[in-house]
């Protein structure tokens, strides 16, 4: 303990003696870190050193951070308790000794001063903050040190000692990085032991209306805690009502401009307290008070702006709630807006920052992420540059290729076995595998969702498979597989019906057969005695033979089956009547050719 007595009573840079000093109290040691038992040691020693310096400035009066000051050769003055932290703290940032230690020291340190000598001490954490927010430092005390503010906090009056609570919230906004969690009220917890007591019974003497002044002040009920108007709809119908009758006294009597400038506080380096004045005998003053009025609609936002934040507590309202907590909240703001002084540029500002307050209640919902990213790569000083593109002999460097193939092989552009079409069973081999409810394969990987592998398809079926090209319309891809590619149980779903044009085909072979027979008929009976014509030839005879035998085969092509007619006519009559229309024809069509082939012509005068 002498050892490191007579160190911190030395001038000089503490760079110089410090390890020498820590080397000479552990002894016969001389490593430059220590192991775990001297750093136990170590601190031990210290803390006591600590306790015994504290007591020697309490009995001489002095303030714990000016006692025993020393000028160095800069000629700047330290105490001696500041100049042990100072040596403590050059330690343990070149991790010679324990990163915590010079933690515990500030803790006792704080914990042995009284209020004043606490506001010192702190000055001298706010001056060091730089090196202990490092790192290697931090990451050991920031426990210790948060325990340390919290216990400051504890002892600090909130009324009287707002500068000093303030330094110690902005210290440790600036200590912990913002991602920490220790910060960040998670539960949305509210502090319910700040009540705001006002007078239950009215004063007697004075004329004031008690009844506004006790429904005004029983609002703080309910922004004190903001989540007992979602546990019943009665506290809201009555925090309604009553908010009603306070904004209706602000619409009553609206604020001047001389009045607002009168009574802003905002432009003064004016104290005021935390706490409301609920004395009733100023509720007259305070109404006229301009900062006060948008304390108490601000107070409204923030309430109305929890109560319409999404979240994972229950905190749905009924739609007609919503609807009047929405007028109430235009209303509100009409009253920030007609405030003087700057009315629209404060609730400008309100509502900047409750805009900005949804992304950090999101943040907290999300489990407080880390806003750290991790560094940028640096890139070269030329990766910058724009790179110049290659030029190719033919454009692009496929074409080019091609053409440096072709100098080699000039017979490359007309080798016939350079672009051959695939066969088209082998083609559809892989869907029709895909299709097979045996091979287990899932819909998502067949290969029917692959576009290009079935435009290609229909193209080579267009080109070499006609019948299952046609499928395509009424069975989609899978139609145009062939059929002896699919497997059994499969290939029924798909087995090509008889094609209806074929029918029509073998009908009007058969019909076609039995007119050109009658036709032959015809001639014969016109050959042995029947007039056929004095006057029109033998070839105008052919060519109308021709020419009706035509007309007959289009209609008997055109005309349906009877097993057509019996599937179709029950249900599309317009065919119906097509068929008949067609029979007709065919029907004059043939006593015309009759007429005209058994009946003499006309004699010519």
């Amino acid at each position: 303990m002498d050892v490191f007595r007579d160190a911190i009573l030395q001038r000089g840079p503490i760079e110089s003696f410090a390890l020498k000093t820590v080397q000479d109290f552990i002894q016969p040691q001389r490593q430059t870190k220590l192991a775990q038992d001297e750093n136990q040691m170590l601190e031990n020693m210290l803390r006591t050193l600590l306790q015994q310096l504290v007591a020697s400035a309490a009995q001489s009066g002095e303030q714990i951070m000016q006692y025993g000051q020393l000028i160095d050769d800069d000629e700047n003055v330290n105490g001696q308790i500041p100049r042990l932290l100072d040596v403590v703290l050059y330690l343990c940032e070149k991790e010679h000794v324990e990163g915590g230690m010079i933690f515990q020291l500030l803790e006792d340190l704080t914990e042995m001063s009284t209020m004043k000598n606490c506001k010192d001490v702190f000055g001298y954490i706010e001056s060091k903050q730089d090196i202990l927010g490092k790192q290697e430092l931090f990451a050991r005390g920031k426990l210790v040190m948060l325990r340390t503010c919290n216990q400051l906090l504890r002892r600090l009056s909130k009324a009287n000692d707002v500068v000093f609570c303030g330094r110690i919230l902005m210290f440790l906004a600036h200590f912990f990085p913002l991602s920490e969690r220790s910060a960040v009220n998670i539960k949305g917890v509210f502090n319910t032991s700040n009540e705001t007591k006002y007078e239950k019974d009215p004063p007697k003497g004075i004329s004031v209306d008690f009844n506004f002044y006790k429904t005004f002040w029983s609002l703080q009920e309910y922004f004190c805690n903001p989540a007992s108007l979602t546990t019943a709809s009665t506290k809201w119908q009555k925090f309604s009502s009553s908010l009603a009758v306070v904004l209706n006294t602000f619409d009553a009597q609206p604020l001047s401009e001389e009045e607002g400038e009168a009574n802003s506080l905002e432009e003064e380096a004016a104290t005021f307290n935390i706490k409301y004045l609920t004395s009733s005998k100023l509720m007259g003053l305070e109404l006229k008070d301009s900062s006060f009025r948008r304390h108490i609609l601000l107070q409204c936002l923030i309430l109305f702006d929890y109560l319409r934040a999404p979240g994972k507590n229950d905190k749905d309202l009924p739609s007609e709630t919503m609807e009047e907590l929405k007028s109430c909240e235009d209303r509100v703001k009409k009253l920030l807006e007609i405030t003087p002084p700057k009315g629209k540029e404060f609730l400008r500002a309100v509502e900047h920052i409750l805009e900005r307050e949804k992304n950090w209640v999101w943040w907290k919902r999300d489990g407080c992420p880390p806003f750290e990213k991790q560094p940028i790569e640096k890139k070269s000083p030329n990766a910058g540059q724009k790179r110049r593109r290659q030029r190719w002999r033919l454009g692009n460097k496929e074409l080019s290729q091609l053409w440096r193939w072709a100098d080699q092989n000039p017979n490359a552009l007309t080798d016939s076995q350079r672009v051959r079409a695939p066969d088209i069973a082998d083609y559809w081999k892989p869907l029709a595998e895909d299709m097979d409810p045996s091979a287990g394969i899932e819909d998502a990987y067949h290969h029917k969702n692959n576009r290009v592998y079935c435009w290609k398809g229909l193209r080579f079926a267009a080109r070499q498979d006609l019948e299952g090209f046609s499928r395509f319309t009424d069975l989609g891809i899978e139609g145009v597989v062939p059929v002896e590619l699919l497997p059994p149980e499969v290939r029924s779903k798909y087995q090509a019906k008889p094609n209806e044009k074929a029918k029509r085909a073998k009908k009007e072979e058969t019909k076609s057969g039995s007119l050109e027979e009658e036709a032959k008929g015809g001639s014969l009976v016109s050959a042995e005695g029947t007039l056929v014509g004095g006057s029109t030839s033998e070839a105008e005879g052919e060519v109308g033979r021709g020419e009706s035998e035509a007309m007959e085969s289009d209609a008997i092509a055109d005309t349906p089956t009877p097993e057509e007619q019996q599937r179709l006519g029950g249900s599309d009559t317009d065919n119906g009547q097509e068929a008949g229309q067609i029979e007709d024809t065919e029907t004059e069509e043939g006593g015309l050719m009759e007429t005209d082939l058994n009946h003499p012509p006309m004699p010519i005068s």
